[in-house]
């Protein structure tokens, strides 16, 4: 089975978006700190032409005074360099999210059946079965076919049987796997199938990936990848 790994490419549009917001953001704290170095430059010059000369400003306060401005322009600097930080990592994800599209995931939610093409199914009996059957499921969860299929663990493809010969409709369809050893069920799981993505997002901080039909799953849920097939 041709499991891929993949790195997101940049999306020049989007990096170069935010790269333009982030370069904004730091020329912006540049202006703010020296905008309040001039002022601050401005009233101690007032300060010391106006100060009583018989009771000049201690130096201490002035070294307070420094001290003062010099902490608001770290946090200028230090929230600058945050900025940069956060719009450096949603670069990351933009890229990261541009090598999902396209692509097969695996999965145990609902997956979407167009009427024709097959969909690849990662079978795993329990151990000691002696016949297993496919149970599919609809929308809804309710059982619309039952199939037999091996004992052994491997990939199938399941292109719309219903178990009579005939051909289910288009819908979003999930898989169990019922395991028996003779004539009692020793296990039911559900069964991962594959599934193309369509389009990948960040939802609240987390990659959702929307797959063919409209059925979104997190991309933390995804067991196995794999160039597109086929089928």
């Amino acid at each position: 089975m041709p499991v891929t790994d993949f790195a997101g490419s940049t999306t020049s549009g989007a990096a170069s978006s935010t790269g333009a917001a982030t370069t904004a953001a730091s020329s912006t704290a540049a202006t703010l700190i020296d905008s309040d170095f001039q002022t601050f430059l401005q009233l101690l010059t007032e300060q010391l032409k106006n100060q009583d000369p018989t009771n000049p400003v201690d130096s201490t306060d002035f070294a307070e005074q420094l001290a003062t401005f010099s902490g608001v322009e770290q946090q200028v600097q230090t929230n600058a360099l945050l900025e940069q930080l956060v719009a450096s990592a949603s670069r990351s994800d933009v890229a990261d999210l541009a090598g999902w599209v396209g692509m097969e995931v695996q999965t145990t939610q609902p997956v979407w059946f167009d009427g024709s093409t097959a969909i690849t199914l990662d079978l795993a009996p329990e151990a000691g079965a002696t016949s297993a059957v496919l149970a599919v499921q609809d929308g809804a969860g309710r059982t619309v076919a039952e199939l037999p299929v091996p004992a052994a663990s491997g990939q199938t493809v399941w292109a719309g049987a219903d178990g009579t010969g005939g051909t289910l409709a288009p819908g979003t369809y999930s898989f169990a796997l019922v395991s028996h050893d003779g004539d009692s069920v020793i296990g039911t799981a559900a069964v991962p199938a594959y599934a193309t993505v369509q389009e990948a997002q960040i939802r609240d901080g987390a990659v959702t990936l929307v797959l063919e039909g409209g059925a979104g799953i997190a991309a933390d849920s995804v067991t196995a990848l794999r160039t597109p097939t086929d089928g």
